[in-house]
């Protein structure tokens, strides 16, 4: 009997926030991956995930590059793919865990991708994006009436930015710690900054809040931050 691959949305942090179906299919995996970075030996997604996992459920690591124009170079994804087509093969149930949810700005979509063309049979089970929690502990709608939303990796370049920000009434700005001076910049020129509150590792033992972005420009900010603003009032 072939195996099946469920790719489960974590959430942003708290463990509490993974929905009953993730939890269910976490509980009856056989085994599950965690991805991870070449710099990195843990998985913050296994982490929050942990306290659903069977003691005899696998554990498997599989690195995935941090890099956005992999298609040069895409012996890491295919060797991932073909370790867990083997894994189908021998009619295990697998669980891929990514933050978040794992159709929004993931992983998760480009190995869904390869092995959906390889005919496995897969479901994806959404999770909570980190500003849809970031909005409800700050007591903050993300959006309302007939605003509109602007959601914008800090990976684009400076002309993209400055357009996306000048349509849309309110912004969830992602990716923020390689560039948050520039970001930083764009908020200001766009009348965005003062409205700003930034959330580093929501629902994370260690999460950060910073009420007053435009002071902190220069703070060297972990990769799971996330900039909630509108337009100053």
């Amino acid at each position: 009997m072939q195996g099946k691959v469920f790719g489960i949305g974590v959430g942003p942090g708290d463990p509490e926030l993974l929905t009953v179906k993730a939890v269910e299919a976490i509980k009856r995996a056989d085994v599950i991956i965690a991805p991870r970075t070449e710099k990195k030996e843990g998985s913050v997604a296994l982490n929050i995930a942990k306290r659903y996992i069977g003691e005899a459920t696998e554990i498997v690591y599989q690195v995935y590059p941090m890099v956005t124009g992999f298609a040069a170079d895409t012996s890491a994804w295919d060797k991932n793919k073909a370790e867990i087509m083997d894994m189908l093969d021998q009619g295990k149930q697998v669980v891929f865990l990514t933050l978040g949810d794992p159709m929004f700005y993931s992983t998760y979509i480009y190995i869904y991708n390869r092995l959906k063309a390889a005919g496995a049979d897969i479901t994806t089970i959404p999770g909570i994006p980190a500003f849809c929690a970031i909005a409800s502990q700050l007591g903050r709608a993300s959006v309302e009436g007939d605003e509109v939303l602007s959601i914008i990796p800090a990976t684009v370049s400076e002309e993209k930015m400055k357009k996306a920000l000048s349509a849309c009434d309110k912004a969830v700005i992602m990716k923020v710690y390689k560039n948050f001076s520039q970001v930083v910049d764009n908020l200001e020129t766009a009348s965005m900054l003062k409205e700003a509150m930034l959330v580093s590792r929501c629902g994370l033992p260690d999460e950060e809040i910073i009420t007053d972005v435009g002071k902190n420009r220069d703070k060297k900010l972990n990769y799971l931050s996330t900039i909630l603003t509108k337009k100053d009032s």
